[in-house]
Formats: structure tokens, C-alpha cells, sequence
């Protein structure tokens, strides 16, 4: 009789800081790559993004000798629904957050990623009954003060900062559902998005409006666009299994807050009245949130 394995110990190592580290540190540069494209419509983007994921993500599951598990998703009628339902909300979420930075609109995309913990824990209590700590309470009334002071600072619904929660909040509750490793599921939403892609490209090839081989430096851009998606994703899905949950919930600040520097230094974009009340809301309640978090972590260590 086989030996059970060990289960996984719940300490943090070196191996995975530097994965998840560099991971969100990726992702904080992002804008940087993505304003360099921001010439280029959103939905062209997100289709090479699409497009040219694909290689990489299945280089790296023959790589680790997992494709029997993407066989099994795609032969399987409800993965590859629940894999429709993910490809679908990340693809929505890529197409605002390219629009976003494009827009210069990169402030309010670093509002959505800080809101998205706060909002991932409401889901939770709405959708799946968890009961809600005094400190989870507490951080989502100052996330929701700073929604709602930027509303009436500005007369109208900060749209990006909300869709974008909204798009990864669901998206990442979906992928709980989706039986499958993280590497698998994504090539798996990649797959499931190519054909979309392709039919779009096609589309613009033929009415001549394609940027992809109508310039060098954009042809290189648009490819590299896989890289940029891919390999941040990759070096996640690795790093969270080597972190504690509490390391991973406050590694995650790091590419919003990136993104608010690289928005505000970089882009130029104005930090009005009503971004300077909420902001500091939405970092109390993640403090608040952070913190017993950590507490929690440590008694059950």
C-alpha cells in the first residue's frame, strides 16, 4: 500500500516570495507596456493578448507533463462551461483595464485592484453564506465611504474602478469552480477566447485595419502582448502555492499601488479632492482587513 504524500506546509519560502513577488511587480509595470500600445484599440490588444498566450501557456503544461488534465477539461460539457463563464469575465476585465490606461483612466484601474479584496469578501457573505468578522465589516464600509465620496465628488459612478472589481471579483469566484490546476485553466480560457480572437482579426484583416504587420514596432508589441499576459499569471499560479494565504493577501498591494505611482508620476493624472478622501478610505479599510487577516493566520499557525 502506497504511502499517502505529506501535506503541503503552511510557511512561506524563498521560492515562492520571489515568484509572487515578481509576479505583482510585473503586473505593476504593466501600464507602462500597455500605454505603449494604447494607440491600438482595446479589443485588438486583448485578442493578441489572447492569441499569443496560447503558445506559452502550452509549452509550459508539456513542460510539466499536465495536458492530460486540459484533455479532460475539454472533454467534460460543465469545465467547459464554467471555462466559457472565466474566459469570458477575464476577457471583459483585460478589454477595460487596456481601455483604462489608454484613457488615462489608470488612477481609477488602481481603485478597482485595491477594492477587489473587500469585494471578493462581501461575495462570499452574499453568495456562499460566509459570516462576516467585526474587522471584514469594517473594511468594507470604508472601501464602500470611498465609492460613494468619489460619486458625489464627481456627480457619476467611477464605472472603471467598479467594472474592474467586478469583472475579477467574479471571475476569480468562478474559477474556484473549475477543477482543474491554475496553469490548466488558463490555457484552457486562452483556448476557449482564440477562437473570438481569430474571427476578430480576421475581421479587421479584411477591412484593412489590422495594426498587427502594418508596422514593425507594433507587430513586436502586439506578440509580445503574450509575454506580458502570460508569464505574470504563470509565476502566480507557482508562487501561491508556496506562500502563506496571509503573505499572498498583502503581496497583492503591491501592483495597485505600482499602478497608482506609475499614474500619477508617470501618466500625469490629476489626484482630484474626491480621489484624495477615498483613496486613504479604501487603504484604511485594507489595513483593517490586512491586519486580522495576519491575526487569524497566526492563532491557527
Amino acid at each position: 500500500m502506497s504511502t499517502p504524500a505529506a501535506p503541503t506546509k503552511n510557511i512561506d519560502t524563498p521560492q515562492g516570495l520571489a515568484f509572487a513577488i515578481s509576479a505583482y511587480v510585473l503586473w505593476g509595470f504593466l501600464p507602462l507596456y500597455l500605454k505603449a500600445v494604447s494607440h491600438i484599440p482595446a479589443a485588438e490588444v486583448v485578442a493578441h493578448r489572447v492569441l499569443w498566450s496560447v503558445p506559452l501557456a502550452g509549452v509550459l503544461l508539456i513542460l510539466l507533463g499536465r495536458t492530460k488534465d486540459l484533455k479532460v477539461a475539454l472533454r467534460t460539457p460543465r469545465m467547459l462551461v464554467m471555462g466559457c463563464v472565466t474566459a469570458a469575465l477575464i476577457s471583459i476585465n483585460w478589454g477595460i483595464y487596456v481601455w483604462a490606461i489608454a484613457n488615462d483612466n489608470a488612477l481609477d484601474a488602481a481603485l478597482g485592484y485595491y477594492i477587489n479584496p473587500l469585494f471578493s469578501i462581501a461575495l462570499g457573505a452574499l453568495l456562499l453564506g460566509e459570516r462576516l468578522n467585526r474587522a471584514q465589516l469594517v473594511a468594507i464600509v470604508f472601501a464602500s465611504a470611498g465609492v460613494f465620496v468619489l460619486i458625489f465628488e464627481t456627480g457619476s459612478v467611477p464605472w472603471v474602478a467598479l467594472s474592474l472589481t467586478l469583472s475579477w471579483g467574479f471571475y476569480a469566484f468562478f474559477k474556484k469552480s473549475l477543477p482543474i490546476g491554475p496553469n490548466q485553466g488558463f490555457l484552457l480560457e486562452v483556448l476557449i477566447l482564440t477562437v473570438p480572437a481569430l474571427g476578430y482579426l480576421a475581421y479587421l484583416t479584411s477591412q484593412g485595419a489590422s495594426s498587427f504587420g502594418a508596422d514593425w514596432t507594433d507587430t513586436a508589441l502586439l506578440m509580445g502582448c503574450g509575454v506580458v499576459t502570460a508569464v505574470p499569471l504563470i509565476l502566480y499560479a507557482n508562487g501561491a502555492k508556496l506562500l502563506r494565504l496571509s503573505t499572498v493577501g498583502i503581496l497583492q498591494y503591491i501592483a495597485p499601488s505600482m499602478i497608482f505611482l506609475n499614474a500619477v508620476f508617470v501618466f500625469g493624472e490629476e489626484v482630484d479632492r474626491g480621489r484624495m478622501i477615498a483613496f486613504p478610505l479604501i487603504w484604511a479599510g485594507l489595513v483593517v482587513y490586512s491586519m486580522a487577516m495576519i491575526r487569524g493566520m497566526r492563532r491557527g499557525a
